[in-house]
């Protein structure tokens, strides 16, 4: 039995170095409505955090709302807010490894400094709770110098660390929906690239072989 001839909706090579101008054409179109629709995954994944609560008094879902929820509260920009809902959202896939997850999927758009809070919030949080492990609260000072320092602090003393109580009033997912939108459809930093709709003039190398 022949196998199915492949769509022409996609791309025809088996090995990269035998591709065309055309494929990449087809794979860039794909690719851009693929990152379009970031903002609605990263939603869905969010709400897998429900019941994930590792013996805390509020699941992780709760918790990360909670914490946006104060980070609005306290007139945090909408940035931050975003930072603050998505901050454990690795704790799904990697929970040894989730504030490393988290600034992965925020840092292409959002500003260095609050990729930096995200990625290193774990090592700030410890401030409250390290010594239970024997290990050394203070742990974030050597950090002290870092232009991030302080709105990390903040970040875990003010609203990461506070928000696992039950009785709190913590705002629904619909009122963060809209931001999280905003910010996740912005052009990632430094751009994508864009395949040119045109066929390219062959080059020299190309021109030799024909």
């Amino acid at each position: 039995m022949s196998k199915p001839t492949a769509s022409l909706d996609q791309a025809q090579f088996r090995r990269f170095d035998e591709s065309r101008h055309n494929d990449w054409v087809i794979i860039d179109r794909h690719f851009h409505h693929y990152q379009a629709g970031a903002c609605r995954r990263v939603l869905v994944h969010l709400e897998r955090l429900r019941g994930d609560h590792h013996g805390y008094p509020v699941d992780r879902y709760e918790h990360s709302l909670q914490t946006a929820t104060r980070a609005l509260r306290a007139d945090a920009d909408e940035e931050t807010v975003v930072c603050a809902l998505l901050h454990d959202i690795g704790d799904d896939l990697a929970p040894a490894n989730h504030a490393e997850i988290a600034a992965a999927i925020l840092e292409p758009f959002v500003d260095p400094l609050n990729a930096w809070m995200i990625r290193h919030h774990e090592l700030f949080q410890g401030y409250h709770y390290r010594q239970f492990y024997g290990q050394d609260r203070h742990a974030r000072d050597a950090w002290r110098d870092h232009p991030a320092y302080q709105r990390t602090v903040r970040f875990c003393d003010e609203w990461d660390q506070t928000s696992f109580d039950p009785d709190y009033d913590t705002l629904p997912l619909a009122t963060f929906i809209p931001m999280v939108e905003r910010v996740l459809s912005r052009a990632p930093f430094g751009g994508l690239p864009s395949v040119e709709d045109t066929c390219p003039a062959p080059s020299n190398s190309e021109e030799s072989r024909v």
